[in-house]
């Protein structure tokens, strides 16, 4: 069930946005998985909280741009990792 919902937020990401946000966009899925995984009492796993979650990553680092700082970081921070994952 996770890995559909993972690719169907990442090929939506690719479609709309290019190969390049569908890669960090997939690190974050990731990385917010872990995040629910990590909290209390965590047993289900609602994907669709995940992608929420993602996305709102996602809609924050477009918000941001190049301009910002933390973005620059992201994008060198993540590159290397993101050409394994997708």
């Amino acid at each position: 069930m996770a890995e559909r919902e993972l690719s169907a937020f990442i090929s939506a990401v690719k479609q709309l946005l290019g190969p390049d946000q569908a890669q960090l966009s997939a690190i974050h899925w990731l990385d917010e998985l872990e995040l629910m995984d990590s909290r209390p009492g965590s047993t289900y796993r609602h994907w669709r909280a995940v992608t929420i979650a993602a996305s709102a990553r996602l809609a924050n680092r477009l918000n941001a741009g190049p301009h910002d700082g933390s973005f620059a970081e992201d994008v060198v921070y993540y590159q290397g990792i993101a050409d394994t994952i997708v």
